[in-house]
């Protein structure tokens, strides 16, 4: 199947820039990624995307998985509006046309929300490889052309499972995190789909209202997952652009303080500047 795209898209900027942790490169160009209860297999071509996919009950209805798609690609943002508000910033603007089409992905919440629990004091494979850890241990098969991947767990899965089997996967520390996250969901004490209703600034704080999320974890779950694109998440390699790119000669402030400069440098679409910026330096630091 093919869904035709007629705006700034690049597949694999986009699935290699840090933000999503269940894609996988297989060859020519071809990824394999699970979105909700489907198996996908996508790859870039003149005009658009083609791609396959299969659920647990077979295949889904073609204008179901446009709809998936368009949504996930965030192919409803004006994006050559958002590019005209962020270029104002010459270092945005050079990573822009360095990586154009480059666009934040819209995840499912829950999901999200794991992902970045594990990204505590750890690295883009290790975060990979928990998620899949989890998938493979608790979801549901998927197969497609061969290959096998599981949906990811659902918050009363991965409450049950407790803390000592997700230590068992790999999760170290952050699998009580995990745990304590999945328990407020089913508790209806965190609610993700309410957060996408609620301003940012109460988003966060609902969040951070979670053992083991922090301001910056907070930050991306609210970017990537739950519609605030005025978050500016503050990690390693933002740190680094910030500093050296805005902030050269003088001592590195706070992360909070970065956080407040950016969101008033940048505007309501910080969180694109920060993808851009993340992306680009952390490509100049390979």
């Amino acid at each position: 199947m093919q869904l035709a795209i007629d705006q700034p898209f690049d597949l694999a900027e986009s699935l290699e820039s840090g933000q999503a942790h269940r894609w996988k490169r297989l060859e020519d160009g071809l990824y394999s990624g699970v979105l909700g209860p489907w198996l996908i297999h996508i790859r870039q071509e003149t005009g658009g995307v083609q791609y396959r996919a299969t659920g647990a009950g077979g295949d889904a209805d073609p204008e179901t998985l446009k709809s998936l798609l368009r949504s996930y690609f965030r192919l409803d943002d004006d994006i050559c509006a958002i590019y005209d508000d962020i270029c104002r910033d010459r270092r945005v603007a050079e990573m822009v046309a360095r990586y154009p089409g480059l666009r934040i992905l819209r995840q499912e919440p829950w999901e999200c929300t794991v992902a970045f629990i594990c990204s505590a004091t750890s690295n883009i494979p290790r975060i990979h490889q928990n998620m899949e850890s989890m998938a493979d241990s608790l979801g549901a098969p998927l197969r497609l052309n061969g290959e096998v991947r599981h949906t990811f767990p659902s918050a009363e899965q991965l409450a049950s499972a407790g803390e000592g089997f997700l230590r068992e996967l790999g999760l170290g520390f952050r699998a009580p995190y995990v745990v304590s996250a999945a328990q407020r969901v089913c508790d209806g004490e965190l609610d993700l789909d309410e957060l996408i209703r609620l301003p940012y600034p109460e988003t966060k704080s609902r969040l951070m209202e979670c053992y083991g999320i922090g301001a910056k974890i907070a930050d991306c779950i609210a970017v990537f997952s739950l519609e605030k694109l005025q978050a500016f998440p503050v990690d390693v390699w933002v740190r680094r652009a910030l500093a050296e790119w805005y902030f050269p000669m003088q001592k590195k402030p706070p992360d909070r303080a970065m956080v407040e400069w950016a969101q008033d440098h940048f505007g309501q679409y910080a969180g694109y500047s920060q993808q851009y910026l993340f992306h680009g330096r952390r490509r100049e630091g390979r």
